[in-house]
């Protein structure tokens, strides 16, 4: 949705910009730089452009406007396509565990991993997203934070998630460091209290047990870890790094931004390039650990090579 709200903005001024330099030019004024008029269009404004030249009869003798502006126009439009498409088409990742610690009656138990929402718009009441979730027949949905973000707040998104969800299967929810972040304000505990009403479990700090495994909730920036006697367990955390847990479900990293063929995820949200665990599964000294590459973006609102994603994992007995 920034990607959105930049090219509104952009092409506002663009179409301002033709609009105030065609008034001074009618009263022989100080006028626009044409450089500065070409750099809004370079910078998205190429709608607020052609549309200001058309309109206000502006720069439409110029071949440097009448030629540049449509071209640019088209190649707009094109990367419009390109970008929109890389940050809506959504995939399904599927992953299985084989532990013995996995018991009879879990072999073939399914859990959804969702992470990094950031009030993604996936459709009317997130419909696209739920329609997919529900194809993969879950027993459990973890959800490992950033749903929310701090930047640019839409809790309306967020539970018209979770209100479908739950119909689908037991939510389980952590908070991420955009929740955090968050936390104080008002409209947040509304938010909060909300998700809870809808029957989400919010488990920051917990260990709970459910189905015969101990799910154990480590929000942003916990590292101590509640004990459980439970022998399969699984943790959800925002972080992507091991736990003391036989399998840990992650996001954060939003699969690096952009992912390059045979060198993987970019940049991390932390601006480390690029970082170990960016997506997918991973194995170390007997623990896995399940990275989502999300499902919507934070400071940058382009993904390239890196769907939206939703994680399934199935146990087997091993």
């Amino acid at each position: 949705m920034i990607l959105v709200y930049y090219l509104f903005v952009i092409n506002i001024i663009t179409f301002a910009l033709f609009g105030i330099d065609k008034s001074k030019a009618k009263r022989n004024k100080w006028r626009i730089p044409e450089s500065t008029l070409l750099l809004f269009v370079f910078l998205g404004g190429e709608i607020g452009g052609l549309l200001g030249m058309k309109i206000f009869h502006h720069k439409t003798k110029k071949n440097k406007f009448r030629i540049t502006v449509p071209v640019m126009l088209v190649i707009e439009l094109i990367l419009i396509v390109f970008c929109l498409y890389q940050n809506y088409h959504l995939v399904v990742s599927e992953y299985s565990f084989t532990s013995d610690k996995v018991t009879e009656e879990l072999d073939g138990y399914q859990i959804v991993h969702i992470s990094d929402l950031h009030n993604q718009f996936f459709g009317i009441k997130q419909k696209r997203l739920l329609s997919k979730i529900k194809k993969s027949n879950p027993d459990m949905i973890v959800v490992t934070g950033d749903m929310v973000d701090r930047n640019h707040t839409n809790y309306g998104l967020t539970l018209d998630f979770f209100e479908g969800a739950v119909g689908i299967a037991p939510v389980y929810y952590i908070a991420g460091n955009h929740e955090q972040d968050l936390m104080n304000s008002s409209e947040y505990e509304d938010y909060i209290s909300k998700v809870k009403q809808l029957g989400v479990n919010c488990i920051d700090g917990r260990a709970v047990d459910v189905d015969g495994f101990s799910l154990i909730g480590l929000p942003f920036g916990m590292y101590n870890e509640p004990e459980s006697d439970k022998e399969l367990k699984i943790a959800l955390s925002h972080e992507p790094i091991f736990r003391d847990a036989d399998i840990t479900f992650a996001g954060h990293y939003h699969g690096g931004q952009i992912i390059i063929p045979g060198k993987g995820g970019l940049i991390s949200p932390g601006l480390v390039f690029f970082p170990e665990y960016y997506g997918g599964m991973y194995e170390k000294d007997g623990k896995t650990l399940v990275v989502s590459r999300g499902l919507g973006n934070s400071l940058a609102p382009v993904r390239i090579n890196n769907y939206p994603e939703i994680v399934v994992v199935r146990f087997k007995q091993k």
